[in-house]
């Protein structure tokens, strides 16, 4: 099996967590109400993720008001209405954000959100001051927006639903631009040339966090592959994670089994509730048995090294076994298969020596289940 740690040796989101970091994704879940965002933060908090994540948006900027919904929208919220009309009723205030940062801190969970414009971003950045930056799948394309988060100095972390490894290519390479670069727009051959370079090559690794990721909700399981993380980790050599819209927990448990530093998973207070994306969320048990399991995979993925614990030395001399006397032996008897035999315990003569003693004489007696000295 490969491990993201065979290709990745650190994480950005180190400095913020000594584990997995859990970001319960409220998204859009608070469905445009202040006092929904706070219960969302409370049950994040509660259930002891690291962070929790809204999204920071104004419709006009977000989408045309000819968009369409997707297909799992319009399931879910109707088809009556512009995606525009939704996401606008789905917007929080400046001041709803500065409510909700509040409340983070004052339950001791990060507060994130992911921007989806430029606006969105230096507010995030200069007004509310997010120390970690997270744009959705949507936005890899988005290169004034990725040269936008690059610049602003926070670490990002990079969801890849509905990317090709090139589509990630160029987005990283806008992004070692901008790490490396505060300003100007360089042409396209320029930005392109700089994510090879050693300098950025290590700027990326030190700042950006990338998330396999399928974008649909919620997301069939045949589509999920997580295997991709470790193609992820090997072809750009930064510390990968999973953005989880699978129902159910399992996903995420196997995406930590196989080394994601970061885990991203919706959540709602009811699925039950209208609203785009409560039907493919975790609802708040859900979401507590989900970080229980992290942190239980994480602890007990434990070292590489292949040695003896100390739980299991006392077990040693139960379970294993030892060479003893099959039957009553005579001092001077030569040992034979016949009158030796290997049984529990495993303090005595260890089972690889048998051949060793046969042949050769027993230099004292023995009674039957008697082990031989060593």
């Amino acid at each position: 099996m490969i491990c993201l740690s065979d290709h990745v040796a650190a994480s950005p989101l180190a400095a913020y967590t000594s584990g997995v970091f859990v970001i319960a994704e409220a998204g859009v879940n608070h469905n445009g109400s202040t006092e929904l965002a706070l219960e969302l933060v409370d049950v994040a908090a509660a259930a002891g993720a690291d962070a929790v994540k809204f999204q920071t948006f104004r419709a006009d900027s977000l989408a045309a008001r000819s968009a369409k919904k997707a297909a799992y929208q319009q399931a879910t919220t109707g088809a009556g209405e512009s995606q525009h009309a939704m996401l606008r009723a789905l917007e929080l205030s400046p001041q709803a954000h500065r409510q909700i940062v509040e409340r983070c801190r004052q339950r001791g969970i990060r507060f994130m959100s992911s921007p989806f414009d430029i606006d969105s971003l230096q507010f995030l950045v200069d007004d509310i001051g997010v120390d970690l930056l997270k744009l959705g799948s949507g936005e890899i394309t988005n290169g004034p927006l990725l040269l936008a988060a690059a610049c602003s100095g926070k670490p990002l972390i990079l969801s890849s639903g509905m990317a090709t490894l090139g589509d990630i290519e160029r987005a990283l390479a806008i992004v070692a631009w901008g790490l490396l670069n505060a300003d100007g727009i360089p042409p396209e051959s320029v930005w392109r040339a700089t994510r090879i370079e050693p300098a950025a090559q290590a700027a990326l690794a030190a700042s950006v966090v990338l998330l396999h990721c399928t974008t649909e909700y919620p997301a069939p399981l045949e589509a999920v592959n997580l295997r991709a993380m470790a193609t992820l980790a090997k072809a750009f050599g930064i510390a990968t994670g999973y953005s989880d819209h699978t129902l159910g927990i399992n996903v995420s448990i196997g995406a930590t089994a196989l080394g994601a530093v970061a885990i991203e998973k919706h959540f709602t207070l009811d699925r039950q509730l209208p609203g785009p994306d409560h039907r493919a969320s975790l609802e708040p048990d859900e979401l507590k048995r989900l970080v229980t399991a992290v942190r239980e995979i994480e602890f007990a993925l434990g070292q590489p090294r292949k040695q003896v614990t100390a739980a299991e030395y006392p077990n040693r001399a139960v379970a294993r076994k030892s060479v003893v006397a099959a039957t009553d032996i005579a001092a001077g008897e030569v040992f034979t298969t016949a009158n030796l035999a290997i049984k529990r315990p495993g303090d005595g003569v260890d089972p690889c020596e048998i051949w060793r003693l046969l042949g050769t004489q027993s230099p004292r007696a023995y009674v039957a289940d008697e082990l031989i000295d060593p």
